[in-house]
Formats: structure tokens, C-alpha cells, sequence
């Protein structure tokens, strides 16, 4: 490779596995990138360069060949393992990297990560953005949708670049500046957590038809396809039937029947009910997809308590019937995890000092992304008509959407329950919508309990002030001036 002696490239890209990759390809393949490519072991520079030879690339053996090969302002994506690897890419590029030129991490980092490696960079001139990118390998190819944070002066540069590359829905690409520092690795977190609740409440829809109705998955699929068609036109929707569709080629079976019942995850899930317990926000249907995946990769519990008595079991008498009260489950449901997701995008925003636009985020996330659906644009109207919604499920586009589904919903929970038959983020989103629309709940009796065993006082609903009763004493009540 001849050196380089005058800077051509736009863009680059560090890290070259698939991810890293694909998203190269897709930047040399829009007008206007050339793309400078590193990676650590250069046996994979010199794979994609091969295999790719139509791309405007300038790879590079060194980091500073890489910085060479960028015009000023540089600007690097960083596309490697979240944690040392990105902290050790990081400490290399700025070494190389002047005031003014651009990081940008487009792992699944966590957000507190980004805001204290942003803090860090900052010292040095440099501007640092975490970019949040979803929609896997293929959208790394094709357009994902993207969510970064960082300065505004970072994204007058990066801006352009990232809207080359991003999905587009009505003309408008899938990408918008979220907010500083760890803004858009937050908002791409809430993005995986409102994935797992989507994703487990998929399969408590396929587990309740199969197990209810006895069809077999080639028929499922065929109802997830027709689904797919109405109001839950999604990406997961149609995977979801391409899925079951699959027959394996070893047994003859589908192949859903010989893939080992046991879930993974990377993590993003366990970071959103975490940070979402750390804000005071209820997210119970993702907490409880994490949960499910978690009791699902317990074989050694499973084993012990599958002889443990169950319900028997009754036939469904109106098939269709009980399918299409599935169908108006699984929507409702999939309300109040969007809802219970922007809910926390709002405390994260509060707490934080982030300015995120929510009507921008559910828009960016109609194309590209896992969670890509049709429904997404009725958010972003539901926040362009009240920007200061406090519920999602209160807009009236869902609370029609619920009103609509609720007999349905609450037969399928029941249903589930007297068969025996596990649907813990249909049960969890429907006692979240009684909790929020009930008069009074049980807290009352709680904060009794607490100030009996801990004196932690509590409020009245008749007046003003603090109060403690005596339960240890004459159990008369007195105004307190300190809170527990």
C-alpha cells in the first residue's frame, strides 16, 4: 500500500467485523463518502477490500495512517467490543486525533459509559458522540436507524454523513441529533428494552395459539402473515412468521421445534430495568421479558419443577375467536411497553438535562431498526398533538386501542392462567393499566406498614403536612417535621 500523502477520506471506520463492516460498505456506497478503513489485525482490511473492490476505500495499516487519510474535521466511527476495547480504541485515536475532529461510538455501549468517556475527551478538544445504530447486520448494510448524541458541533459535521446511510420512511431519514453526551446510547437502550418486551410478547402470542389451538407453526406463520397486515405491521412481526416457517433440514420439523428453549441476551435489557429502577420508573413488561429469558436459561430449575401440578388443560371451543382476542392482546400490550419506554425516556431526559425530542424518536425508529413498526407514527402524532403527554396509554389514539381491546385482553390473561400456560408480559402490561387507572391503590396500606415497622411517616389525603402515628405508644397521631 502506497503512503498516504493528502487526506481523501470523510468518514472512517475502526473495527472491521460484521457490523463494522457492513456499515463501511453501506458509507462507500452513498454519494459522496470516501471512507477510510482500519482495523487492528489488517488480514481483515485486506478481506473487505478484496471482496469489496468497487468501494471507495483508504484502508490503513497504522493509526496514523488512518488519521492521515482524513479530511479535517476527522471524524471516526468506532465499531468494536463495548468496554476495554472501545476505552483502548478510544486512547489510540486521540492520540492521533486533533481539537475539533470527531469519535464516534457505534457500539451498545452503556449510556453512563459514554457520558464519563465523553467527559474525558472533551478535555482534549476532541468531540465524542455515542451513537446508538440498530437494526443489525442488515441495516449496518442498508440503512439502520441511528441515535446520536454529542455537541451540536459534532453533529453539523456527522449530521450529513449519518443521513446518507440511515433508513428512510416518507422521505425522511432515520436519524436525529438525540441530545449531549450519553443521550443517544440511552435512547438506543430504551430501544432494546421495548425489543424485549416486543419479542416475549410475540412468543406468549405463539405459545398461547399453539398450546390453545394445537396448530402447528407453518399454521401460526400463516396467522402472524395476515396479522402483519393490519395494525401490528412490524419487523418482528414478519420475522417472526419467517421464522416458524422454517423447516429444519436434519429432522424434517420446524425448525422453532429443535432450537433449544433457552434465550439469550447482551445485556441492554438488564441496563433498562436497572437505570429504570434507579429513575422510579415502572417498566414491568420489559422487566419481565428480561426475567422470562432469564427463567428460560434455568434448565436445572425447569427440570426439577416440571413434575410440580399444573391446571388440566381445556380445549379452546371458538378458535378464531380465541386468535383474534390474542391478536387485541398482544396490541395492548404492546402499548404499554412502548409506554412504559418513553415513560423512562422522559425521567432519563429529566434527569440528565437532556433535550429529547419523543415525537423525533418514535419517528427514527419507523424505519431501520428492530423495533420498526406501523404504529410508530401514531407516537409521534400522539406527542406533536400534546408534547407534555404524561402517559402514552392516555393519548387517545391508545386509550382507543385499549378501550377496543381490553375484554380480550383480560379473557386471554385469565385464559392463560387456567391453562396453565406462562404469559407474564401480557399479565404484567394489564395490571400496569389497572394500577395506572385505578382510584385507590394498596401504597396506602403500605405506607402504614412502613411507618409502623420504621416510622417513615406518611401524608394525608384530608391535609397538608407530614404525619407519624405512635404505635408503639398510644398510638395518637402527630405532625412530623422530619421525613425518612
Amino acid at each position: 500500500m502506497a503512503e498516504i500523502t493528502q487526506p481523501s477520506a470523510n468518514i472512517g471506520v475502526v473495527g472491521l467485523a460484521v457490523m463494522g463492516s457492513n456499515l463501511a460498505r453501506n458509507l462507500a456506497s452513498r454519494e459522496g463518502n470516501t471512507v477510510a478503513i482500519f482495523n487492528r489485525s489488517y488480514e481483515k482490511t485486506e478481506t473487505l477490500l478484496t471482496e469489496h473492490p468497487e468501494a471507495e476505500f483508504v484502508p490503513a495499516k497504522t493509526y496514523e495512517e488512518f488519521a492521515a487519510s482524513l479530511q479535517k474535521p476527522r471524524t471516526a466511527i468506532i465499531m468494536v467490543q463495548a468496554g476495554r476495547g472501545t476505552d483502548a480504541v478510544i486512547d489510540a485515536l486521540t492520540e492521533v486525533f486533533e481539537p475539533g475532529d470527531i469519535i464516534v461510538d457505534g457500539g451498545n455501549a452503556l449510556f453512563t459509559d459514554t457520558i464519563r468517556r465523553e467527559k474525558a475527551v472533551r478535555e482534549t478538544g476532541i468531540n465524542f458522540v455515542g451513537a446508538g445504530i440498530s437494526g443489525g447486520e442488515e441495516g449496518a448494510l442498508l440503512g439502520p436507524s441511528i441515535m446520536p448524541g454529542g455537541s451540536a458541533e459534532a453533529w453539523e459535521t456527522l449530521g450529513p454523513i449519518l443521513k446518507s446511510i440511515a433508513a428512510v420512511v416518507d422521505g425522511e431519514p432515520c436519524v436525529t441529533h438525540v441530545g449531549t453526551d450519553g443521550a443517544g446510547h440511552f435512547v438506543k437502550m430504551i430501544h432494546n428494552g421495548i425489543e424485549y418486551a416486543d419479542m416475549q410478547l410475540i412468543g406468549e402470542a405463539y405459545d398461547l395459539i399453539r398450546r390453545g389451538t394445537g396448530k402447528s407453526p407453518a399454521e401460526i406463520a400463516d396467522i402472524f402473515t395476515e396479522w402483519n397486515k393490519g395494525e401490528l405491521e412490524s419487523y418482528l412481526i414478519e420475522i417472526t412468521a419467517e421464522v416458524l416457517r422454517q423447516v429444519d433440514e436434519k429432522t424434517g420439523k420446524p425448525l422453532v421445534d429443535v432450537i433449544l428453549d433457552q434465550a439469550g441476551s447482551k445485556g441492554t435489557g438488564v441496563w433498562t430495568v436497572q437505570t429504570a429502577l434507579d429513575l422510579g420508573i415502572p417498566v414491568s413488561g420489559i422487566a419481565e421479558a428480561v426475567f422470562a429469558r432469564s427463567v428460560s436459561s434455568k434448565p436445572a430449575q425447569r427440570a426439577a419443577a416440571s413434575a410440580l401440578p399444573g391446571p388440566t388443560a381445556s380445549p379452546v371451543e371458538n378458535v378464531d375467536a380465541f386468535i383474534e382476542g390474542v391478536r387485541q392482546a398482544l396490541y395492548a400490550s404492546k402499548v404499554i411497553a412502548y409506554s412504559q419506554g418513553f415513560d423512562a425516556i422522559v425521567a432519563g431526559a429529566e434527569q440528565y438535562n437532556w433535550d429529547i425530542k419523543k415525537g423525533d424518536i418514535a419517528k427514527i425508529w419507523r424505519g431501520g431498526c428492530i423495533i420498526r413498526a406501523r404504529f410508530l407514527n401514531r407516537i409521534t402524532d400522539a406527542y406533536a398533538e400534546n408534547p407534555g403527554l404524561v402517559s402514552l396509554v392516555t393519548a387517545p389514539f391508545f386509550t382507543d386501542v385499549v378501550t377496543q381491546a381490553q375484554d380480550s385482553w383480560r379473557n386471554v390473561v385469565a385464559d392463560a392462567a387456567h391453562a396453565g400456560i406462562p404469559a407474564p408480559v401480557f399479565a404484567s402490561s394489564l395490571s400496569y393499566y389497572d394500577s395506572l387507572r385505578a382510584d385507590r391503590l394498596p401504597a396506602a396500606l403500605t405506607q402504614g406498614q412502613r411507618d409502623f415497622f420504621g416510622a417513615h411517616t406518611y401524608k394525608r389525603v384530608d391535609m397538608e403536612g407530614t404525619f407519624h402515628t405512635l404505635w408503639s405508644g398510644d398510638r395518637t397521631e402527630i405532625e412530623s417535621v422530619d421525613s425518612h
